[in-house]
């Protein structure tokens, strides 16, 4: 997704708006689908009573040379179809030419020295660099593209030393989750020879004089199943620069309690070690203290529980400032004193509010706040004691991030984009509070022939539901237009307005883009996250389908125009609103989808997303999950939309053998002429770190396939 600011450049955008815009109106290649043929296997699983059968187990295996046979063919079929699109390459050189603009990471200062990263434009992978001042010459540190020939090896993470001269990086190999760490000397550019291995969803924290660190590890998987095994048990080590990882000494472990994670930090001055502690995806937490004034200090337990969220923020001496929904679903700021820290003496300093708060950044003696209001970002200014001091001025309706830095730091850095302005970064003089432009790109993209407007959909139980619909300002709502409907909506995780290339290719061409905040994500607060969780999922899906219904009453569309998208838990969404509506859309685009609610707790970090979901190993949930579950809820006979199932075969998050099995199941289910396809990228996983040029190739196809398929 994106970064920066827009410039204008009329006549171009025009020209190629008048490309590619009749190409909205041709029609898919009316051909008739001969799909590869799928084996059958008679599978048949008892969840409490429930007999389900699993005619494509099979396609679970996916490192077996049958998998591999089925995928060539499927992507064979899937190529061929594509190729015979029109609209496919006109798209993609829209495409390259939307995502060739400079694009920079928010600078942060360690010691002497600013980092940064860089992107001419259509580089696979940003750069980053190394720089005396903001002004200065700058170095390269790390060039990712040089590690890899197809550009899949990413920089995942950097983490500096205080005074800046020791960088800790992650490498991310071909889109696994897995991390190694590698750390670097600034001034040389050569790596150290420490190498930390098996780390997964963590990163790690610096001592103040950096002789070592903190990382959480799981065990390594055994050879072959490094994509598929069960990730649990994570321990924390600290690792001391210039030694072997077998020798880093344990921190922390808990094998009575093998689904729990543990992130650390360490705070500015030195004292502490303050570790989050995890279990699943629930962002509920627990937190331990380590005092690191002591190297044979225990391990304090400092909130117990799991009861809230618990984000750790910043301190001053002994006092612990905590972002929770303890007693606040839509979040408040707490004060917790290390000496005492029962919640009888918590001070609350910034109260709940009507807007969420999502983070919150220490200064000195101020607090600075982003918060959202219906999805829109906001920044408020507070004193130590919280009371408020002003709201930062942003230049529009957007999302705002960044505020990143130590507290004692003079500046800090803030982007702000939305649907039609790439990210633009600004720079804050905490001094004198000014606030002054960094970096704006110059994209080839008209800003002002657009609009993005906010409207508010009536769910089922009259919950209403917010769309963000972007569109050039000259459309007409006569019901005609070709419309793209995202949302996600699950994992507290919330959707705010920002800048991507492929969007705005998709606007650009004529087509509108809706962005539905569905119960399940965080945009309301704790109440909207669990309202869309566990026997509460079906809400999702009737937000999403009153969103649809919404858009197609309010003259944007109608049901033969209008395609859908998400990925990830988004493409769950997605898969289960096919089943449900097929009449409803014109074209279904679900990504790296939870496709079987019945068996993804057993694969990698499965196991962790049955608090959002429920899982089969529980007799109360079997029929909840069986009644939304996309691969058990697909019909023979049935004539669905056109399809094109999205996956990647190294995605270590949500295994590929549940695209795999939906598919299969989906093609022997159609009924009628539309496609169902299938799309299996290669070296490339749930998504991060995927380099540009494959991005690119995916957002042609996607795209064309709209297309041609929305009639």
């Amino acid at each position: 997704m994106s970064q920066q600011l827009t410039l204008t450049r009329t006549c171009l955008a025009m020209f190629f708006a008048c490309q590619i815009c009749p190409l909205l109106a041709q029609d898919a290649p009316q051909l008739k689908m001969k799909y590869p043929a799928t084996k059958t296997v008679d599978v048949v699983d008892d969840y409490f009573g429930n007999q389900v059968s699993d005619p494509y187990r099979w396609l679970e295996d996916t490192e077996s040379d049958e998998t591999a046979a089925w995928i060539a063919a499927q992507n064979k079929v899937t190529q061929s179809y594509l190729e015979s699109l029109p609209q496919r390459e006109e798209m993609r050189a829209r495409l390259e030419k939307l995502w060739n603009y400079e694009r920079f990471g928010l600078p942060r200062r360690r010691g002497e020295t600013y980092f940064y990263s860089h992107n001419d434009g259509l580089q696979d992978q940003s750069v980053l660099y190394k720089a005396a001042s903001l002004d200065a010459e700058r170095e390269v540190l790390i060039d990712p593209n040089t590690l890899s020939e197809d550009g899949t090896v990413a920089l995942s993470g950097t983490v500096t030393t205080e005074d800046g001269k020791l960088m800790a990086y992650a490498l991310a190999d071909g889109g696994s989750d897995w991390r190694t760490w590698k750390v670097r000397d600034v001034a040389t550019g050569k790596d150290l020879d420490d190498v930390i291995k098996w780390v997964k969803f963590s990163s790690i924290a610096w001592k103040p004089d950096g002789s070592g660190f903190f990382y959480s590890r799981y065990a390594a998987p055994v050879e072959g199943e490094e994509l598929l095994a069960t990730n649990e048990n994570q321990k924390m080590y600290f690792h001391v620069i210039g030694t072997d990882q077998s020798a880093d000494p344990l921190v922390l472990e808990k094998p009575d309690h093998p689904k729990w994670g543990f992130g650390g930090s360490v705070t500015d001055d030195g004292r502490y070690l303050v570790i989050q502690n995890w279990k699943g995806s629930e962002p509920k937490a627990q937190i331990f203290l380590k005092d690191l004034r002591r190297d044979d200090s225990p391990i304090q337990e400092l909130i117990m529980g799991f009861d809230a969220e618990y984000e750790w923020i910043g301190s001053i001496d002994d006092t612990l400032y905590f972002v929770t929904d303890n007693e606040a679903p839509k979040r408040r700021l707490v004060a917790v004193d290390v000496n005492q820290p029962g919640r009888e003496h918590w001070k609350e300093v910034v109260s709940e509010s009507n807007d969420v708060i999502e983070s919150v950044s220490l200064f000195d003696e101020t607090f600075y706040v982003i918060a959202l209001k219906d999805a829109r970002g906001k920044v408020t200014r507070h004193n130590l004691d919280g009371s408020l001091i002003d709201e930062l001025p942003l230049p529009g309706v957007g999302s705002v991030g960044g505020f990143g830095g130590r507290q004692d730091a003079t500046e800090t850095f803030f982007s702000f984009t939305n649907y039609v302005t790439p990210a633009s970064i600004y720079r804050l003089d905490l001094t004198s509070g000014d606030v002054s432009l960094w970096r704006q790109p110059d994209v080839a993209f008209n800003v002002d022939e657009f609009v993005t407007e906010q409207i508010f959909a009536s769910s089922k139980d009259g919950t209403k539901v917010p769309i963000i619909v972007t569109r050039r300002k000259s459309t007409k709502l006569d019901g005609t237009n070709q419309t793209l409907l995202y949302a996600y909506g699950g994992f507290n995780i919330s959707l705010t307005p920002s800048f991507s290339p492929a969007i705005a290719a998709w606007i650009d061409a004529g087509g509108v883009y809706a962005v539905a905040n569905l119960r399940g994500g965080g945009e309301y607060g704790r109440q909207w996250h669990e309202d869309g969780m566990r026997l509460k999922k079906q809400n999702v899906f009737d937000d999403f389908i009153a969103s649809a219904e919404h858009l197609i009453s309010q003259g944007y569309t109608k049901p033969n125009l209008l395609g859908v998208r998400g990925g990830s838990n988004g493409g769950l969404l997605i898969g289960a609103v096919m089943t449900q509506r097929p009449d409803l859309f014109g074209a279904c685009l679900p990504a790296v989808g939870v496709m079987d609610m019945l068996r993804y707790h057993k694969f990698t970090i499965g196991w962790a997303w049955a608090t959002e979901f429920g899982s089969s190993d529980e007799e109360d949930q079997i029929k909840n999950l069986l009644s939304y579950s996309p691969l058990h809820n697909l019909k023979v006979g049935t004539c669905y939309p056109a399809t094109m199932v999205s996956t990647a075969d190294r995605d270590d998050r949500v295994v590929p053998g549940h695209s795999f099995k939906f598919a299969a199941a989906l093609q022997a289910a159609q009924s009628c002429e539309s496609p169902t396809l299938i799309r299996i990228e290669t070296r490339a996983g749930h998504g991060a770190g995927t380099p540009v040029s494959k991005k690119i190739d995916e957002y042609a196809d996607l795209w064309a396939f709209l297309m041609a398929n929305l009639k």
